[in-house]
């Protein structure tokens, strides 16, 4: 779960617009960030650890001329937290090109071993975006050696041949010196890409990013979402081609729609607002089947309020804000370490008192994960004097790690992981937990865009969309993600 932008303009400043646009996705990665722009075969590079705000000074903007480029935000599920982990990372062969990736490769570890032994090709970093860049650039290589024309046919060729090697999410952008910028997405488009276009006196600006809000901020009219398989290339003479490069059959990871994503995104045609409220009104089904008296709703701020006020709506009950967030204190989901998360989560939300002393109270919250921020926030309540305390998930049991992209890594750390809902209830100290069922929450994101047949819903069920996440590689990767590995490799693909 990262932030990418690309940007293709007809004059300069796109490192502008490329920051622009970060800052509506700070939301998807708060750990690093960085720019790179072209200007007349020329690369220019910024990228550290940090908020975009912090790492992008006035004289960094003003060196990054040129009129495309990249920009990411990083949210870490694959490597460490050092800075030369920021993407966009940068080979100078074939051509010259750098990249930025959003997903997670599951056979990120085979391809490592090839990039090494077969291709012969030095890795710096514990990235899958660093293998994936140093795959598609050998398949570049191939191409042009195979003197394949024009030089566009050997670009499609060679993403067709990384599709065919690497497994897992990627939703990828890259400028390539001699040719322009390149856009691409996994065959299953588990990770979200749009394509946005603004009209120029010059001509036409193209923009990608992971959300369609990063388009609309700076005036870009949304044109579509890359395809599953798709790619699509803006050449540096403004030209704009897209081709199947592997079928695809589009089957989206739905937590974007639970708390990834920003509610006022439309990915894959899908309102994540709306499809927020139809949640809201399934839960409230539940709600009212218990009988419970429930004085008022508490959302669990930000990304729960539209369940918790459709609730509200629904059941007739009064929607209330009862916990104040900190707006200086970042999506304690996506910080880096336990340790971090939980140290974050008291600084981050305080009760309003009235609103709990002596009341039953249902909070809602989008998901429970690990189930630190819900057990402080119980005990919060608590002691601000509430009667009973109920508590409703937008989301289903989170029960299975996320292998595309989000740090869900091991079921030890997953709360409900083994247990029914009576147990976790238990654990969290509430007097009752209403789960969102599987069934309505793929109905709630269907109802937005019926063509779609497939939803990986694998963090929830172990439904994953590829083949190759099976027991076997979910155990390596618990067992790698701790840095002890004793299990035999698993057998993912031939490569």
């Amino acid at each position: 779960m990262c932030g990418i932008i690309g940007i293709a303009k007809r004059d300069g400043q796109a490192a502008i617009e490329a920051y622009d646009g970060l800052l509506m996705l700070q939301h998807r990665g708060q750990d690093a960030a960085g720019i790179v722009s072209y200007d007349q075969g020329q690369f220019h590079e910024k990228r550290d650890n940090g908020l975009i705000k912090d790492v992008f000074k006035s004289t960094d903007m003003a060196r990054l001329q040129g009129n495309m480029a990249l920009g990411h935000c990083r949210y870490p599920t694959a490597g460490g937290a050092d800075a030369s982990e920021a993407q966009p990372f940068f080979v100078n062969a074939p051509l010259g090109m750098y990249l930025i990736h959003n997903g997670n490769l599951t056979n990120a570890h085979q391809l490592r071993e090839k990039v090494a032994k077969e291709y012969y090709r030095h890795l710096r970093t514990g990235s899958d975006t660093e293998v994936l860049l140093n795959i598609f650039a050998t398949k570049i290589y191939d191409e042009l050696k195979a003197k394949t024309e024009p030089l566009t046919d050997a670009i499609f060729s060679a993403i067709t041949n990384t599709m065919n090697e690497v497994t897992g999410a990627y939703s990828i952008i890259s400028i390539i010196d001699e040719l322009g910028l390149v856009a691409f997405r996994d065959p299953k488009g588990i990770r979200p890409l749009l394509m946005g276009r603004k009209m120029t006196t010059r001509g036409i600006d193209y923009m990608f990013a992971s959300e369609d809000v990063a388009l609309t901020a700076i005036g870009y009219e949304v044109v579509r979402d890359v395809k599953p398989g798709e790619a699509v290339i803006v050449t540096h003479d403004g030209e704009s081609l897209t081709r199947e490069c592997v079928k695809g059959e589009l089957s989206p990871c739905i937590f974007e729609y639970v708390y990834l994503a920003r509610p006022d995104s439309v990915l894959n045609g899908i309102s994540v607002y709306k499809t927020q409220l139809r949640m809201g009104s399934a839960l409230a089904k539940q709600v009212a089947a218990s009988g419970l008296q429930i004085d008022s709703i508490i959302p669990v701020p930000d990304s729960s309020r539209p369940v918790a006020l459709q609730m509200a709506t629904d059941l007739g009950i009064p929607y209330r804000e009862g916990l104040i967030k900190n707006r200086y204190v970042g999506r304690t989901f996506i910080m880096p370490g336990q340790a971090a998360r939980k140290r974050s989560i008291r600084q981050k939300l305080s009760p309003v008192e009235l609103e709990f002393k002596g009341k039953n109270v249902l909070l809602v919250d989008d998901s429970i994960v690990r189930g630190n921020t819900m057990q402080q926030i119980v005990a919060m309540c608590r002691d601000a004097g509430a009667k009973k305390i109920y508590v409703a998930s937008g989301a289903p049991p989170v029960r299975f790690p996320d292998v595309y992209g989000v740090d869900i890594p091991t079921r030890k750390e997953l709360l409900a992981y083994g247990m029914e809902t009576e147990d976790v209830r238990k654990v969290l100290g509430v007097d009752a937990l209403f789960y969102q069922s599987v069934n309505d929450l793929v109905a709630a994101a269907k109802a937005g865009n019926p063509e779609i047949e497939q939803f990986c819903t694998g963090c929830f069920d172990g439904g994953y969309v590829t083949p190759e996440v099976t027991e076997e590689y979910l155990n390596y990767v618990e067992n790698q993600g701790r840095g002890t590995y004793t299990a035999a490799e698993p057998h993912l693909i031939n490569i």
